[in-house]
């Protein structure tokens, strides 16, 4: 069965950044990246999400960190050039980004934020982030996630409490 393509794998395409989409089932009641590695059967350190942020100077930013890490607000503020962050109402998600919860990725929002991703992803030769629609993850290195994405590395998540 070919899957479907997303708005963010064409753009992979146009790039011609190597990538491979991964299908998994869908848990409505759990989004979450720890349910999303269960199912890749893949370790929750290569699984990263896609947040959005609100700043207090520069509006709005997107950070990607790994599935057992959450962003760091301080850390994020800093490298994006705020004062303060914090993560926008969920009503604003689609509206913003064109993505819903659980089918958030940082390719191909329907407008360019700044985007950070956590610079533990480059440790790893590829990594799975959101392929902008629930149950299909994309399986891609974390150096063309930063290409496609226009994203900077940087040191913004920290263990999850």
């Amino acid at each position: 069965m070919k899957l479907e393509k997303t708005n963010a794998a064409r753009i992979l395409d146009r790039m011609k950044l190597p990538y491979e989409l991964v299908e998994y089932t869908v848990d409505p009641e759990n989004l979450a990246a720890d349910h999303v590695a269960k199912e890749l059967g893949e370790p929750i350190e290569q699984v990263f999400k896609t947040l959005v942020l609100r700043g207090d100077k520069n509006g709005i930013l997107v950070c990607v960190v790994a599935g057992n890490r959450e962003v760091d607000l301080k850390k994020a503020a800093k490298v994006s050039g705020n004062k303060k962050v914090e993560m926008i109402a969920m009503k604003e998600l689609l509206p913003l980004t064109g993505y819903i919860r659980g089918g958030c990725t940082s390719i191909g929002m329907k407008k360019h934020y700044p985007t950070y991703i956590s610079e533990e992803a480059l440790t790893f030769p590829f990594i799975y982030v959101s392929a902008g629609k629930r149950g299909l993850q994309l399986k891609l290195s974390p150096a063309d996630l930063l290409k496609a994405a226009d994203a900077t590395a940087a040191d913004i998540a920290t263990d999850l409490e």
